[in-house]
Formats: structure tokens, sequence, C-alpha cells
């Protein structure tokens, strides 16, 4: 394999990943969003998702969704043994 097409092959993977990446990050997005808005603590979303918490608080932010009421909260993501 040439020198040219090796740098061809490996940009087309690239490129090709790229987008199934940036596909899976919006999907994660829709899908903290939507837990969220149905109630599901913030620290819960973070457990189950691959975001940080400041993340998790950015895209909140970004779709409207404001920060969890005063008061206890009912955890709703399952304990892990």
């Amino acid at each position: 394999m040439s020198i040219e097409s090796e740098l061809e092959e490996a940009t087309r993977l690239y490129r090709q990943t790229e987008m199934a990446h940036h596909q899976a990050k919006n999907e994660a997005f829709r899908a903290v969003v939507n837990a969220l808005r149905a109630g599901m603590r913030p620290t819960d979303v973070v457990k189950l998702s691959p975001f940080t918490a400041a993340y998790v608080r950015r895209i909140a932010r970004d779709h409207g969704v404001g920060p969890a009421k005063p008061g206890p909260k009912t955890s709703t993501a399952s304990t892990k043994s």
C-alpha cells in the first residue's frame, strides 16, 4: 500500500467514524435531556451517561432544562452491587 493510499484510507475511516460519533453524541444528549425532563436526578443521569456533572449541567442549560428543585430527592437509578 502506498503512503498516499494509506493516508486516504485513514482519512476515509476517520470521517466515517467521526459521523457515527457525532450521531451517538446527539443521541446521548437527547437521552440526557429526556431523563432530566422526566425528573431523574442529575446525579443519576451523570452515573448513567458518558458525561461529567458539569457537562450534564451545560446540556441541561442549553436545552432549557432548569436546575433540580430544592428538597429531598428520590434515586431513580439502580444501585450497583
